[in-house]
């Protein structure tokens, strides 16, 4: 018998003991994350992840949904993202091949006929009511800030309650509401109406220590001083006026482009022949080239 995800978090006894948890499955955690997510584990509250785009707010999610053995479900936000994309839609092409075998085989019961055209096997459950459907469940709603406010006010009912009602069948109740993680990279202002139903934490760009262990335990053939030059390149990166600063997936990219090109250290040459590893953007590339890329690795 699988057991519920909230008798899992309940054995996590602290934050502390959370952070030990993720690092075992690849998540360097710092308190403040931590935290935030031990309440709303504990709590059963969303939990609204805020911060730039990279800091690994999805990671965390994923690492939750490892950590509590359960399955991810995620719904990636956008703009136009109507409920029938996110929560159920019928599936027409089988409902009318449904109606012609019907009609050929001579059935002349027309309110049987439509009763089984609503049957539960010509639904398409989305993302949320998978995630209400399925216990235990992990519920990614990822990038909220990408979707309309229209959607964000039709999220509130489901996150109140983890129930909905589909016309033709009736009301389906999560038997054990899935964790749900919102991530937003702060493209627009998410409303409060929907931060009052969640646990708000802003994640910052890990530590110039956090990050050389992050790049260490995902890339373990990267030196200790390579990871360290790394980081300390992408710190400066990110306090530059970029259009699009780099993330810890780009420190990543950046380590394992070096590793597989072979070097040992980061130097003006190979920092220039690896740039698009970190650097995503032409003219964030140009402005950091012009500055001088022996200003970006000093001191690191």
């Amino acid at each position: 018998m699988t057991q519920p995800a909230a008798d899992r978090a309940a054995e996590i006894g602290s934050p502390g003991e959370l952070v030990g948890r993720l690092d075992a499955h690849g998540y360097l955690a710092d308190e403040g994350a931590a935290t935030a997510a031990f309440l709303a584990l504990r709590m059963r509250r969303p939990l609204f992840l805020e911060g730039d785009a990279g800091v690994g707010k999805t990671a965390l999610a994923t690492t939750l949904a490892r950590l509590l053995d359960a399955p991810l479900i995620r719904l990636q936000c956008h703009e136009g993202l109507d409920a029938a994309q996110a929560l159920y839609d019928w599936d027409f092409p089988r409902q009318l091949l449904h109606l012609r075998a019907a009609e050929a085989a001579g059935t002349a019961d027309p309110d049987r006929l439509e009763a089984e055209l609503y049957d539960r096997r010509f639904l398409i459950a989305r993302p949320l009511l998978r995630a209400l459907e399925t216990a235990p469940s992990v519920l990614l709603i990822d990038e909220i800030d990408r979707a309309d406010d229209e959607f964000e006010a039709f999220l509130l009912e489901i996150l109140s309650d983890f129930t909905i009602t589909i016309p033709e069948l009736g009301t389906v109740a999560a038997a054990e509401p899935p964790v749900v993680v919102l991530t937003s990279n702060r493209t627009r202002e998410v409303h409060d109406a929907l931060k009052r139903r969640c646990l708000y934490h802003w994640l910052e760009h890990p530590s110039h220590r956090r990050e050389v262990e992050i790049i260490r335990r995902r890339l373990p053939a990267v030196s200790e001083r390579l990871a360290g030059r790394v980081a300390h390149a992408v710190r400066h990166l990110r306090a530059d006026d970029l259009l699009k600063p780099p993330g810890v997936a780009e420190s990543l990219d950046w380590a394992e482009a070096l590793v597989t090109l072979g070097a040992r250290d980061l130097d003006p040459a190979t920092a220039a022949a690896t740039l698009g590893a970190v650097l995503k953007h032409r003219d964030d590339q140009r402005r950091v080239t012009a500055r001088g890329l022996d200003a970006l690795l000093d001191g690191g």
